[in-house]
């Protein structure tokens, strides 16, 4: 996609309002408004192998999509996020859930000396990742791009990235965070990298469990520098992905499981301001996209929402 096409297809195409009529009075889609009651007992043991079994989903998904074919560099990302491309020099990016890295290119691609470190929970996505930067033959990525293992819906992240002390002293400083930023990166190899400056979650949560969603967003505010930014897109409520699930792929309110074992939650601007002002962040910005597209192969019209947002870690949390 050109850079024009994607200025172009990731525009409001349509009002989301109108869109919640029409569907909450369609008999049709009923199904997908009513409360949901699970009749299972929720304890700690069932929830790890919640995680394991879609950790091992998506290994599966990343296996057999494999092909160049699936990999589309997401091109939009700077113009929904032009803090990418905006941030001071050597800034550190972490990528949480970078799949085959058709999010972390185009990071890698808006400045020359930002350094990002991406984790996902599937082995082989990070082999694909790996594989699709190296194509790209950037300026120094081999030093700039940092892949990891790493299942926030179990575990949290690795102490190298924040570590006990330095997250301590995020939560008592109250300087600026241009000075901030010197400070941690003069301590790098003391102790860890220092945090991060910028956060971002693209079409990453809604794949994780809806009880583990408060988990790892903490997670990710707590290695986040104060005056740090998380960027978030993901799937919105009554997507067209939405409607299309029967009644018995329900396994949880706006929450989804696919047939391949990988699951999908549907975000409102409620439930995400919701779920990231209980962490601890400042929103910023908070809104639907709305976008119209034409199926190539039959013509069909499609009506895509997504949720998009920008947090803010405040100084001094």
């Amino acid at each position: 996609m050109s850079q024009e096409a994607a200025a172009n297809y990731y525009s409001k195409d349509f009002e989301w309002n109108q869109l919640r009529l029409e569907i909450e009075t369609n008999p049709s889609f009923l199904y997908h408004l009513l409360p949901f009651i699970d009749d299972t007992n929720a304890n700690t043991s069932a929830s790890t192998a919640d995680a394991n079994s879609d950790s091992e989903a998506w290994n599966k998904f990343h296996t057999r999509h494999s092909t160049g074919k699936f990999f589309k560099e997401r091109r939009y990302l700077l113009k929904e996020f032009p803090e990418l491309a905006s941030c001071r020099d050597y800034a550190k990016v972490l990528e949480v859930g970078c799949g085959n890295g058709s999010t972390a290119l185009p990071i890698l691609r808006a400045k020359e000396n930002i350094v990002v470190y991406a984790c996902d929970c599937s082995n082989e996505a990070l082999d694909r990742a790996k594989e699709n930067i190296a194509a790209a033959n950037l300026i120094s990525a081999e030093h700039r791009y940092h892949p990891f293992l790493c299942d926030i819906s179990t575990s949290g992240f690795p102490e190298w990235l924040a570590c006990s002390s330095c997250q301590e002293r995020f939560c008592k400083s109250n300087c600026n965070r241009v000075d901030f930023c010197e400070v941690s990166c003069s301590e790098e190899s003391s102790c860890c990298i220092g945090g991060v400056d910028l956060v971002t979650l693209i079409f990453t949560l809604s794949a994780l469990p809806l009880h583990m969603m408060p988990t790892a967003i903490q997670e990710c505010f707590s290695v986040l520098k104060p005056g740090g930014m998380l960027l978030f897109r993901d799937y919105g409520l009554y997507d067209m992905t939405m409607l299309r699930f029967d009644p018995e792929q329900r396994v949880g309110y706006r929450e989804y499981m696919r047939s391949d074992g990988t699951r999908s939650y549907f975000f409102s601007l409620e439930s995400t301001r919701d779920l990231f002002s209980s962490a601890g962040f400042t929103e910023l910005e908070l809104e639907y996209c709305c976008v119209k597209s034409t199926n190539r192969r039959n013509g069909k019209l499609m009506r895509r929402v997504w949720v998009h947002g920008k947090f803010q870690r405040p100084k001094g949390s």
